[in-house]
């Protein structure tokens, strides 16, 4: 292969900013713009400009070259999708308003794919028809789309996105389980390459569906999202797939649940107050709407309950918060004294916290009232248990007990075993051995291929800016002629060996910039090394830094070559 031309900055589409833009929050927006990698087109839509792309390639290739290594095979299918597919796995509805929908000037229903397990199912069904096609892994680097409500933090949380999206397919559960360990293990690989801290946890299957799902998740304080770690076992979640034991209780020595005045006392803070106990002795009951019918939630009144999880349980059903017009048209639902006893026409979920033989105090569901020594099981019914509760710092491991640390993070790829459920919705069989339709099992694995680009720099940027492993980075060294027309010339020849010795170069060449911008230009741009043709260029000495320690010292022109190529 050809060895890559030297770039030089004179040419370069990258102009750098001394200020973080307006409207940047974290980190990777504030030196991806600021470094020229990236620009932004309209909310949540991005252009890569040329180190950028750089960047984003050599993501690209060392995902690709983990994937060929376990079998797979790369295809491109089209990210314009017919809404037929996507309705019959129920799809185009569960999305919601993320998924992008339009209509071809005949009035045909298209959506913009967000992932494609319905038309990978479609294409493995045409081209499979026996036990012997398989098991086959195929996959894309394409870009995704998802009309995102609040796109924020540059390239982070984006409306489209580059993204690694592989599908297997296996005619047996035992053929899934090896094709996910692959995945799990390329994954690993591929995420060690990039130089990335990264942890593996439980998480939950979501829109995708199936039984087993697993995260890879970045640790960055700008990760969007949280996970439990055990410091005592191997444990590791994300905190929306925490899950409890239900442990019931001996509530027979309570009694009777008793009503007691409480004036005044609408919230938890003010119920605690007023009688004198902790918020752990009293249950909260949150009202929403699940698909316009009401749902309770009960929780120990010193949590709050996760939405999110809410959410989750619910899918694809529409949850929302009940509004000042559902209290009006229910007088038996009185705001802020509302209990689990004797409510008609809600269904009741609750906590694990919330178990049968627990004693609370809660609403009496009348204005100012609220009732104490109401035992679950035996003074109101739970319809379901739902872990709903927004996980702390401290909660108990689920394995053994430890109290857990919680720690933001960046998710970079999700692996999940789907089973059937896509096959189940477009029928996809293939003849078995013994000649009769056997149903396919499916899994399905992504990474996040631009957002990997955002998590390296929020990882290993520092002070003075981005700071790029050596395989990710947009050039090798960054050669910088700091002065005059000597510097420049050395500058160039330098860079004419080492494009010549097989490295990528990238020279600052650019006239009439000082030697002060240069220099702040090369730590931005975050090269992992920086190679200067200074005051002692008419000696052929040159200064060689590393970016990332800062160690730097003197050599000879050969000295330089020998040891950047070495």
């Amino acid at each position: 292969m050809a060895n890559a031309p030297v770039q030089r900055m004179s040419q370069l589409m990258a102009k750098t900013l001394r200020d973080d833009p307006a409207d940047a929050e974290v980190l990777s927006h504030k030196l991806l713009v600021r470094a020229g990698y990236v620009r932004r087109t309209a909310a949540g839509i991005w252009s890569w400009l040329p180190l950028g792309k750089k960047v984003l390639s050599n993501i690209e290739r060392i995902v690709r070259e983990e994937m060929d290594a376990i079998g797979a095979q790369e295809v491109t299918l089209p990210a314009l999708l017919p809404r037929e597919p996507y309705e019959a796995t129920g799809r185009w509805d569960e999305y919601g308003a993320e998924l992008f929908r339009l209509q071809d000037r005949k009035g045909g229903d298209y959506l913009l794919g967000p992932t494609h397990e319905e038309i990978f199912t479609l294409l493995v069904k045409d081209q499979c028809s026996s036990y012997k096609d398989l098991p086959v892994i195929l996959y894309q680097i394409q870009n995704k789309f998802r009309d995102e409500a609040r796109p924020r933090a540059g390239i982070l949380r984006g409306r489209e996105f580059l993204m690694k999206d592989s599908y297997s397919f296996d005619t047996e559960d035992e053929g899934l389980a090896r094709s996910y360990a692959l995945h799990r293990q390329a994954y690993q690989r591929v995420f060690e390459r990039l130089g990335l801290d990264y942890r593996i946890v439980a998480a939950t299957a979501g829109a995708m569906g199936g039984s087993k799902s697993e995260e890879f998740l970045a640790p960055a304080e700008a990760g969007e999202d949280t996970f439990a770690d055990c410091p005592n076992c191997d444990f590791a979640a994300n905190t929306e797939a925490i899950s409890y034991e239900l442990k019931p209780v001996d509530g027979s020595a309570v009694a009777a649940a008793e009503e007691i005045p409480t004036p005044d006392t609408p919230t938890i803070e003010t119920l605690a107050a007023s009688l004198g106990v902790p918020a752990s002795a009293t249950l909260k009951n949150l009202l929403v709407k699940v698909d316009g019918e009401i749902v309770a939630v009960g929780v120990p009144g010193d949590r709050e309950v996760d939405l999110g999880k809410v959410e989750e349980h619910f899918a694809p059903a529409t949850v929302e918060m009940v509004t000042e017009t559902d209290f009006a048209e229910r007088a038996d639902l009185v705001r802020g004294y509302v209990g689990p006893q004797g409510l008609e026409k809600v269904t009741y979920i609750a906590d694990p916290r919330v178990a049968p033989g627990t004693a609370w105090i809660t609403g009496a569901n009348k204005d100012g009232t609220h009732a104490k020594n109401v035992v679950a099981g035996r003074d109101f019914e739970v319809e379901e248990y739902v872990d709903v509760v927004v996980v702390q710092e401290g909660d108990p491991c689920p394995t053994c007990g430890t109290g857990l640390k919680l720690d933001r993070a960046i998710e970079i790829g999700h692996i999940f075993q789907l089973g059937r459920k896509y096959a189940d919705a477009l029928k996809l069989d293939v003849l078995g051995q013994n000649g009769k339709p056997v149903r396919v099992t499916m899994g399905s694995y992504g990474i996040g291929v631009s957002r990997a680009v955002a998590a390296l720099a929020e990882q290993t940027a520092d002070e003075k800016g981005l700071c790029w492993p050596a395989e990710v980075a947009p050039a090798d060294v960054h050669v910088v002629a700091a002065g005059k027309a000597l510097q420049t010339e050395l500058a160039l020849e330098v860079s004419d060996k080492l494009s010549a010795a097989g490295l990528r170069v990238l020279v600052d060449d650019r006239a009439g910039v000082s030697p002060g911008v240069k220099f702040t230009d090369a730590e931005l741009m975050g090269v992992p090394k920086i190679l200067v043709a200074g005051r002692r260029s008419a000696e052929g000495v040159v200064e060689l830094k590393d970016r990332r320690t800062g160690d730097r010292e003197e050599l000879t022109v050969d000295e330089a070559l020998a040891r950047l190529t070495a």
